[in-house]
């Protein structure tokens, strides 16, 4: 079934998009001269330019840019009502955008893609990769479907089932006097020039009130907002970071995690599903993918 949207719309996305219409007709597999045909009747409809020229390319005019949402969101509920017809005969169809953490990206991200085009071919899945406050934040805006997030101990819900539990560590450089211990205090770590996320930041807030509840002032040496930068920070030796348990496997001969004990900072990925967009059989059937094989990829990885 196809969308009920005419191609010359879906050409001036695209041309919008990628600012330039050479580009959108190598995108759509045309010649370039049925792009510009198709735009040139587009702006005489309207009466008026769609686009204007500039060395690089092409941009929207102040029409343009208030057209391309309005014609973006057809198009898109267009496709999702195709989507639906045919998921109605009871196969997935469709786009499912799913969010995955770093951490859980050399593991998963590889197999599932996998899974999902021998199983059910006619499901599109876009990955997106980003920290856990990243992903909820696109999960709330309906910019994702579904999505792997990080939860501390007593924030998991009913609704969002556990991929793994793991707890935070202390990551440190394989040449620190601390890489030979396999546990370190929390009293010990508040010590150390830590490198951790900018606030705000839900880690951030958690090892605060902990340290404030212990009567200790962290040191924060460095902020970063990323795994691999806190890691890259910790490998040099200037700071130490704290993170789950999610060394991959080439930086093993640079770092090392120990586990925070005293208290144990319990840490749990689950899979939490968007609350304002309609879900349809593909993204069903994407949530129960990933419930039957997260929890054993992950656990094989340490990518809690």
């Amino acid at each position: 079934m196809k969308s009920v949207i005419d191609a010359g719309w879906h050409h001036f996305v695209k041309v919008a998009e990628l600012g330039s219409v050479s580009r959108a007709a190598l995108a759509a597999d045309v010649p370039q001269s049925v792009v510009s045909r198709h735009i040139a009747q587009l702006e005489g409809d309207a009466g008026s330019r769609l686009f204007r020229r500039t060395g690089r390319g092409v941009v929207l005019t102040e029409l343009g840019q208030q057209l391309y949402p309005r014609i973006k969101g057809l198009i898109a509920e267009s496709e999702s009502f195709a989507d639906e017809v045919r998921a109605s005969r009871g196969v997935p169809v469709g786009d499912v955008r799913l969010g995955l953490l770093p951490s859980t990206v050399p593991e998963l991200a590889g197999p599932l893609y996998q899974r999902v085009l021998k199983q059910f071919p006619q499901v599109r899945l876009h990955l997106t990769e980003g920290s856990s406050s990243q992903l909820q934040e696109m999960l709330d805006q309906g910019r994702l479907d579904l999505s792997l997030l990080l939860r501390d101990g007593g924030e998991i819900s009913a609704d969002e089932p556990v991929l793994m539990e793991g707890a935070l560590c202390l990551v440190v450089a394989s040449s620190d006097p601390l890489a030979g211990r396999q546990e370190i205090r929390f009293e010990e770590v508040a010590k150390l020039p830590l490198v951790l996320p900018g606030d705000p930041h839900p880690l951030r807030e958690r090892l605060a009130l902990l340290a404030r509840k212990m009567g200790l002032t962290l040191r924060i040496a460095a902020e970063a907002n990323s795994i691999r930068l806190q890691h890259e920070v910790a490998a040099s030796a200037a700071g130490y970071a704290i993170t789950s348990l999610s060394i991959a496997p080439h930086e093993r001969n640079r770092l090392v995690a120990l586990k925070i004990v005293e208290p144990v900072l319990a840490r749990a990925v689950v899979l939490a599903v968007a609350r304002h967009r309609p879900h349809t059989l593909a993204t069903r059937e994407i949530h129960g993918l990933l419930l039957s094989m997260a929890p054993e990829v992950l656990a094989g990885g340490d990518a809690a």
